[in-house]
């Protein structure tokens, strides 16, 4: 029976058996052999010692803490929940790394959407500074859990000497974990200032591929500030838009054919009359600079030599001849061509990367969090507006959308209420780290203490508006909570100096202080399962068995496992008939060896042949 260790997916053993796949020749004895690497590669390989790249102090172990496996596990947490029986939305709160690396499994290439909000390193925001060895550790240090010395949160002000390094090695890693977890369509939008844009782009143009940036879409945040140093304001934001590779396009903004109409009965249908004439002059269109003559009325219609016709003569008569060209009577105004909405290429209008007429400015994010919240609890919100243009370019009504820097929680916000609005089932997924928020904040004094309780409050309050507003909406406005913490399962930690007491706490090797639940979702995560499948609890010869998407993953973590509870086990599988069914138990759990020697055989029999032990 195969043991679960308390570690999450090996990102860099994954991608070495993709390579093996494809690159066979390329192994000697379970190792890559470069040099055989280079002559399969053949021209592809650059050798070169001068060679075009963007590097940085830490990039190498930036790359290295992507690839390192977690120890972490997400606990439930139904108290701070809505709905935990029925939602499909989730809200994690925790070190956003960690937390990325645990759902690589579970959520691999499932998210059609990733909108983040990142710190956008101005000298007075925090930056995560990651620790290598142990991050789980430092992230309970900074969350108050532990004592600790020194905390791996801090600002980055722009005296440091690392200032854009700090900013860079913090953004790589969970870029590189995000865009595992994104769809092969699937598209990120990422909030940014001048700050960083530049670096932004060159490690996103590295992440995601050059040739997978969509657009630098400008947000226009403020109206001109009096208050800038230099009298030049800086009133916009960028969100850089890269998509994983096979995005098709945006969906664009539906065109208004209010004004086609057909007064003349053409059978081509509905036409409006548009310009005929070209931004180009004379000079430059010699052969579009001609006077245009009326063959029914001999008028004659001369080119403006600063604007000329927009067709050759020759495509022009044969305009006129397919009854395509309105002239005027009036000879001082000009020739109109008529545009048939059938003949149109397009029934849709291209989304522009300047937002400014459908996104509001910050003060509408301010008052978004003012009316919701009942006070400015949360600064640098962004408008509701960006989300609620930015979501329905991409995503579909049963889209999974994530959000790694949450904050407010205005993402999940958004997708509640377009979901209310277009009768859609976007999921969402917010990850928020519990900052500690200011004691001299408005926050605080209204009683939040972290910035994740602000997200979740702000998640509860916009989900009763929307069914206030929609009494008869029947869809999902709950949201599960979870929050970081340590492996539910003990690591085997050899000590000389180990007492009796300390050797008996390692007959169960799950954590004293932890919960069935706790160690159920742990084990969800390992398998890849997604962490909102709905969980129904069975008895079986006296004994709790839990039963994951109706028979996918059966756990049994009980301290008194018989062949009988086994057996049972067995038949489940006949009356769930999953594709596959795996099964875990808790290694200490069986009454004895003859038991647990036995119940791999019984499940194999039953055709269950994933059987493991915690």
């Amino acid at each position: 029976m195969e043991k679960m260790d308390g570690k999450t997916m090996d990102i860099v053993a994954e991608n070495v058996g993709k390579l093996k796949e494809l690159f066979p020749e390329a192994f000697t004895e379970g190792k890559v052999d470069f040099e055989a690497l280079k002559e399969v590669l053949g021209t592809f390989v650059d050798d070169r010692d001068e060679r075009y790249s963007f590097t940085w102090n830490g990039k190498s172990k930036a790359r290295m803490i992507a690839q390192t496996p977690s120890t972490g596990a997400l606990r439930p947490c139904k108290d701070e929940s809505v709905d935990w029986d029925t939602t499909q939305n989730i809200f994690i709160e925790g070190d956003n790394l960690e937390v990325l690396k645990l759902l690589q499994k579970s959520y691999h290439k499932k998210v059609k959407m990733i909108y983040i909000d990142p710190p956008y390193n101005t000298g007075h925001d925090f930056v995560y500074k990651d620790n290598f060895k142990d991050n789980i550790k430092n992230y309970k240090e900074i969350t108050g859990q532990v004592d600790g010395e020194g905390r791996n949160l801090s600002n980055n002000p722009e005296t440091s000497g690392r200032y854009h390094t700090d900013w860079l090695n913090m953004m790589y890693p969970r870029l590189k974990l995000a865009r595992n977890l994104l769809k092969d369509n699937g598209v990120i939008f990422i909030s940014i200032d001048d700050t960083e844009v530049s670096n932004l782009r060159k490690i996103s143009d590295e992440v995601f591929g050059e040739e997978n940036f969509v657009a630098e879409l400008v947000w226009k945040r403020r109206v001109s500030s009096a208050m800038a140093d230099n009298n030049v304001s800086a009133d916009h934001d960028y969100v850089i838009c890269f998509q994983k590779g096979d995005l098709k396009d945006f969906k664009g903004f539906q065109k208004d054919f209010k004004r086609y109409s057909n007064p003349d009965n053409d059978p081509r249908g509905p036409w409006i009359l548009d310009n005929l004439t070209v931004g180009m002059n004379a000079s430059m269109r010699p052969n579009q600079a001609y006077d245009l003559v009326d063959p029914a009325t001999g008028n004659v219609y001369p080119f403006n030599p600063n604007r000329v016709w927009a067709f050759i003569p020759e495509s022009m008569d044969r305009m006129i001849k397919e009854g395509r060209i309105v002239f005027p009577k009036d000879t001082s105004k000009r020739p109109m061509q008529k545009r048939f909405r059938d003949e149109l290429k397009s029934t849709h209008n291209p989304f522009s990367t300047l937002m400014m007429d459908r996104v509001g400015l910050n003060t509408e994010a301010t008052r978004n969090i003012q009316e919701l919240m009942g006070g400015n609890v949360f600064d640098y919100s962004k408008p509701l507006s960006l989300l609620t243009t930015l979501i329905p370019q991409v995503c579909n009504g049963n889209d999974v959308i994530l959000d790694f820097f949450a904050g407010s929680s205005v993402t999940a916000h958004a997708a509640m209420k377009l979901n209310a609005e277009e009768s859609g089932n976007r999921k969402f997924i917010m990850v928020q780290l519990p900052e500690a928020c200011d004691e001299k904040s408005e926050a605080y004094k209204a009683g939040y203490k972290t910035i994740s309780e602000i997200g979740k409050e702000r998640i509860r309050r916009a989900a009763a508006k929307i069914k206030a507003e929609n009494p008869e909406y029947q869809g999902d406005l709950g949201f599960k909570v979870f929050k970081l913490d340590s492996t539910n399962i003990k690591p085997w930690e050899v000590d000389f100096d180990m007492t009796e007491r300390t050797l008996e706490d390692f007959i169960s090797n799950i954590k004293t202080d932890r919960r069935e639940e706790d160690v159920l979702y742990e084990v969800l995560l390992k398998y890849g399962l997604d962490l909102t499948l709905p969980i129904t609890e069975h008895t079986i010869a006296g004994q709790k068995v839990f039963d994951i998407g109706m028979g996918a993953l059966i756990i049994c973590l009980s301290d008194a496992i018989s062949l009988e509870v086994v057996e049972g086990i067995a038949k489940l599988k006949d009356e769930l008939n999953p594709e596959i069914m795996r099964v875990v138990f808790k290694d200490s759990g069986f009454k004895d060896d003859v038991v647990k020697t036995n119940a791999v055989q019984i499940l194999k029999q039953a055709g269950i042949i994933d059987v493991r032990s915690l």
